[in-house]
């Protein structure tokens, strides 16, 4: 499993999505690993925590999911407001184990460019395949990113719709491992809906994705909500898991310098300016997808 002395002290030091409270069984605990770490997570008698064998590890209850940590994180854990509207529907959409490292899975999540072509008839169709500019902005304190203004075309605006039309977008990235999407889609035009991603970094190179949805609208078909994501995420899986390498190069040389993706070059930065090391490359482009 690796021992805490080789893992990177940025990663070491951060909270880490660890189970939904929605998957947890009654009165039990899941194994699960974190870091190479093999960890407990559920209850022990009526204790509810997370456990690395009978050590009690720190724990936070956020957005429907556990949160831990193996070292000493310097903040809390991020917030994301939405979550604390109560006339909002939360789902929480599962998890799906990818043979990635968590910054691939990440980058992934930003790329509108992919839309059309692996999401094809969902989130993106021909000939509607420009990504138009946006703004990156990038935050130090708390360290985050932001990517707003952007715009693109979605052939399904949501899981209940049978048309198409633009769509809104503003990325955030609070986390290494953690991205979220505010968009456009509901019936109050004032307000977006939320997909937050969760990167449980199971090791270097794989990661399992957590996915809840907050949105706006009263959810009525829950199965076809879940199904709808289920296979954008079937979808990302193939090609997430065919990408070479299977950690996430940091190298500016590794970057293709085009309009389209600079949320993904000011991810690749933004890491390798904080000092991370897990489930990256931080060597010549010669390592490079």
């Amino acid at each position: 499993m690796g021992n805490l002395a080789s893992i990177d002290p940025v990663a070491l030091d951060e909270w880490h999505v660890v189970a939904s409270l929605d998957e947890l069984p009654a009165q039990a605990t899941i194994s699960t690993i974190l870091l190479g770490q093999a960890i407990q997570v559920g209850r022990r008698g009526d204790m509810l925590g997370v456990w690395r064998g009978d050590e009690a590890l720190p724990l936070i209850e956020r957005f429907g999911y556990l949160w831990t940590t193996l070292g000493n994180p310097p903040r809390d854990l991020f917030e994301i407001v939405e979550f604390n509207e109560p006339d909002r529907s939360v789902i929480v959409q599962g998890v799906t184990r990818v043979a990635v490292s968590a910054p691939r899975a990440v980058e992934n999540f930003l790329d509108m460019g992919h839309f059309p072509f692996v999401h094809t008839g969902i989130l993106g169709e021909e000939p509607h395949t420009e990504v138009k500019p946006y703004k990156v902005t990038v935050y130090p304190e708390p360290p985050e990113i932001l990517v707003t203004e952007c715009e693109f075309y979605q052939p399904q605006a949501n899981a209940g719709s049978d048309s198409g039309e633009d769509m809104e977008y503003v990325y955030r990235i609070p986390h290494p491992f953690c991205a979220v999407l505010y968009k456009t889609g509901s019936t109050d035009a004032t307000r977006r809906d939320v997909i937050a991603l969760f990167g449980q970094p199971v090791s270097e190179e794989c990661v399992l994705v957590h996915i809840v949805i907050c949105l706006v609208d009263d959810v009525t078909n829950l199965a076809a909500m879940r199904s709808f994501h289920q296979t954008i995420l079937g979808q990302d899986k193939p090609i997430l898991e065919n990408q070479v390498p299977k950690r996430l190069p940091l190298d500016t040389r590794a970057e293709v310098p085009i309009r389209a993706d600079a949320a993904s070059a000011a991810y690749r930065r933004w890491l390798r300016d904080r000092g991370l090391r897990y489930g990256v490359i931080l060597g010549n482009a010669s390592c490079a997808a």
